[in-house]
């Protein structure tokens, strides 16, 4: 069995470091062909070291500090589309991931996509490179790896709805008087996944989940009257499939990430030595399912109206979002202002073009400026 290369986008954050967890006990069937990194040149160093890869990356001063790497956003693309690499795990956190995507996709490669903003801000763009390139997209994500799971070929016909769950984050049960005063401290204790900064954040304000209901339109082919987000607090169940003659499957599992990036690999095979814990269904009880609080919560809202709304829509959601969680991030403003920035910017540029590439991101800069502008960082 020849062993097959492994792309790895992202590999000093949360997933691509599972990842090479996962690579290091499947070292007979995947080998690392190309890392890259945003910015931690040290860790970056210590896994090129251990995995010694074809291709090693840094976005950001790689070419002062470490001449024999690539450097700055290019290198997402030259390691997406690097010989040695059959799977690319785009695990890149942002805009910044879109064109590794359409690139690994272009030349055929299988991408396991952990970077939801490919499809929330360019889906017709990336489903059409899969189509004309040849390449394979297999979702990472948790809730839409079970949706897979779930799903195992059946047609879409044959769905009557996709059910997302949502852990609820820190602030499930919090007023929307408590929110307004939520630091940073508290947004980042989240109850039940370990995750980065960024993504963690999101979880909170449930923006996350409209990510995801849009990435489950473009990877499952369903209409967004059929995608519903349920709060489940344990993180056990990870989505459910309503089938058409009433029939309901879900995909139940320990809340770790190892799971779904291993089956992004291996799909549609299964693996064992997976290094997670045996399943207890007692041990995990009880189960739970509440309604997600729209009021409290609107970011959700407001992202999957711009999914419905199409065109830039979903691209101006993403980067409204992304300026605001950084200037959260910062300090700069509070936890309550992320869904104002969301808002504020969808209801002036919403309808902005989006019929390629520079126009969606064109879109995702003037959204950006809004908000800077909004709150003057």
């Amino acid at each position: 069995m020849s062993s097959r290369g492994v792309a790895i986008l992202g590999s000093t954050g949360s997933i691509g470091t599972t990842a090479l967890r996962v690579l290091a006990r499947q070292s007979e069937r995947f080998h690392v062909a190309a890392l890259t990194a945003f910015s931690n040149a040290a860790l970056l160093a210590e896994q090129a070291a251990r995995f010694t890869p074809s291709y090693v990356g840094l976005v950001h001063n790689g070419q002062e500090e470490h001449p024999g790497w690539g450097a700055g956003v290019g290198c997402l693309i030259d390691a997406a589309t690097h010989a040695d690499a059959d799977i690319v795990l785009n695990a890149v956190v942002g805009a910044a991931g879109l064109d590794a995507t359409l690139a690994a996709l272009e030349r055929g490669k299988r991408v396991a996509l952990a970077n939801k903003e490919s499809l929330v801000m360019g889906g017709s763009l990336v489903t059409t490179a899969a189509r004309e390139g040849g390449g394979e997209l297999v979702p990472v994500d948790s809730e839409h790896s079970a949706i897979l799971q779930c799903l195992a070929g059946r047609p879409t016909a044959e769905v009557r709805r996709l059910v997302i769950t949502a852990s609820g984050g820190p602030f499930r049960k919090w007023s929307a008087r408590e929110l307004e005063q939520a630091t940073l401290a508290d947004a980042l204790q989240h109850p039940t996944w370990r995750m980065g900064r960024k993504i963690t954040v999101d979880s909170a304000t449930l923006a996350n989940k409209a990510l995801e209901v849009i990435e489950a339109h473009f990877l499952f082919g369903l209409p967004y009257d059929r995608i519903e987000v349920v709060v489940h607090p344990q993180s056990v169940v990870h989505s459910f499939v309503e089938f058409i003659d009433g029939s309901v499957l879900a995909q139940l599992g320990v809340p770790s990430m190892e799971l779904p990036v291993l089956y992004a690999l291996s799909y549609p095979d299964r693996l064992s030595d997976t290094g997670v814990p045996p399943f207890d269904a007692v041990e995990l009880s009880p189960l739970t399912f509440e309604k997600v609080r729209s009021t409290e919560f609107p970011a959700l809202g407001l992202g999957t109206e711009a999914g419905r709304r199409g065109g830039a829509a979903p691209a101006v959601f993403n980067a409204a979002n992304e300026q605001a969680v950084a200037y959260f991030l910062e300090g700069a403003i509070r936890f309550g202002d992320i869904p104002r920035a969301i808002e504020s910017a969808l209801g002036k540029f919403a309808d902005a073009p989006a019929d390629s590439r520079d126009a969606i991101f064109e879109a995702d800069a003037s959204a950006r400026r809004h908000v800077q502008e909004l709150y003057r960082c």
